[in-house]
C-alpha cells in the first residue's frame, strides 16, 4: 500500500529523476532513449551527456528547490521571496535556463511587474517553465483542497510566465497531483479539474488532455505548457508503471528533460516513492548555482519533501 509521504516523496524525487535522466536527450529524436536502452531494468539510463553528468539534474529541477526553500524558510508562499532566490540563481550562470524566464529574472524589473512587463513586449510567454519546477509546491499546498492548490501554482507561476495558458497548466498539473496524493486516480480527475480552469483556456487543455489525444497531434513544440502537459497525461495514461512512464515521455523527443520532469511527478505521485528504480536515485543530483556550491542529492530531497508536508500554507491568502 502507498501511504501518503511515499507518493508525496515520488513527486519531488520523480520529477526530479526524470528531469536527470530526459537531460541528455533534450532536442533529440522519437524513440532516442528505448534505443539506447531497449531493455527495461537493465541499468545505465543515468548517463549523462550533452553537457550533464550522469544524474544531474538540470534547471527544472534548481528552480523547484528554490521554491521549496522558499516555502519552507518563510513558512508559506512569499513570492517577493521567491523571485529573489530565482534572480539570484539566474545571475550565477546555470548551466541552463529559458530564454524567457532568463529575460525576466535578469530585466531589472520588479516582482510583480517583470513577468507582465516582458509578456507585454514580447507576447510570448507560454513556455513550461513553470510547469516544469511545479512538484514542490504541489506537494506543499494539497492538504489545502483544490481552490488553494490552483491558486498557489497560478501565483507561482506569474513570477516568471505573463502568459495566462501558463498559469493555467500549472493549475491542473497542482491539482492533478493533489489528486493523486490522496491514492485516486488523476486521470479521472481530469473533467472536473478542466471546470476550475479560465475560459480563455479550458478548450486547448481539454484538447490535449483527452484520451484521444496523442502528442503526434501536438500543434506546437512540446516546449510549450499544454503539449508538454498533455504529452505527460498521456505517458500516465498508456502506461502502468513510473519507469514505462518516463521512458515513454523521453522517447517523445523534444524538450525531454521538462517533459520527463512533469510525467515524473505524476507517475511519482501515483505510484510512489518506492516504485522509482534505486540505480536511478542513487545517482540522482541537484547542483544549485548562487547558493554556495551546494549540491543535494535524494536523501536532501527527501528531507526537503518532509518538510513541506509539515503543513499547510498560512499567508498565501489571495487570487490572482
Amino acid at each position: 500500500m502507498t501511504d501518503s509521504l511515499d507518493r508525496a516523496l515520488g513527486t519531488v524525487i520523480g520529477s526530479a529523476t526524470g528531469d536527470a535522466l530526459g537531460a541528455p536527450f533534450e532536442f533529440g529524436p522519437e524513440g532516442a532513449f528505448s534505443a539506447r536502452f531497449p531493455r527495461p531494468g537493465h541499468g545505465g539510463e543515468m548517463c549523462g551527456g550533452g553537457g550533464w553528468d550522469p544524474g544531474e539534474a538540470t534547471d527544472d529541477t534548481q528552480m523547484a528547490v528554490l521554491v521549496a526553500e522558499s516555502l519552507l524558510e518563510c513558512g508559506g508562499l512569499e513570492l517577493p521571496d521567491v523571485f529573489r532566490r530565482f534572480q539570484r540563481w539566474a545571475a550565477a550562470d546555470p548551466k541552463d535556463i529559458g530564454l524567457q524566464t532568463e529575460a525576466v529574472l535578469t530585466s531589472g524589473d520588479a516582482w510583480d511587474l517583470a513577468a507582465a512587463l516582458h509578456f507585454q513586449t514580447n507576447q510570448r510567454a507560454a513556455g513550461n517553465g513553470a510547469l516544469m519546477r511545479a512538484a514542490p509546491s504541489a506537494v506543499h499546498f494539497a492538504p489545502a483542497g483544490r481552490h488553494a492548490t490552483m491558486d498557489a501554482a497560478r501565483r507561482l507561476s506569474a513570477l516568471t510566465h505573463g502568459d495566462r495558458a501558463a498559469w493555467e497548466g500549472t493549475a491542473i498539473l497542482h491539482e492533478l497531483i493533489r489528486v493523486a496524493l490522496t491514492g485516486a486516480d488523476p486521470l479521472t480527475a481530469v473533467p472536473d479539474t478542466l471546470t476550475a480552469v479560465h475560459p480563455d483556456h479550458r478548450a486547448r487543455y481539454s484538447t490535449v488532455l483527452s484520451p484521444a489525444w496523442h502528442p503526434d497531434q501536438a500543434t506546437e513544440f512540446n516546449g510549450a505548457v499544454w503539449p508538454c502537459l498533455g504529452s505527460a497525461v498521456w505517458a500516465l495514461r498508456t502506461t502502468s508503471s513510473y519507469e514505462e512512464a518516463v521512458r515513454a515521455a523521453i522517447d517523445l523527443g523534444g524538450d525531454t528533460d521538462t517533459v520527463a520532469a512533469v510525467t515524473g511527478a505524476l507517475a511519482g505521485a501515483v505510484y510512489g516513492l518506492s516504485a522509482i528504480p534505486g540505480r536511478w536515485t542513487e545517482a540522482l543530483h541537484v547542483p544549485l548555482p548562487g547558493f554556495g556550491g551546494r549540491v543535494l542529492r535524494t536523501a536532501e530531497l527527501t528531507d526537503l519533501t518532509r518538510g513541506l508536508c509539515g503543513g499547510r500554507d498560512k499567508r498565501g491568502s489571495g487570487t490572482l
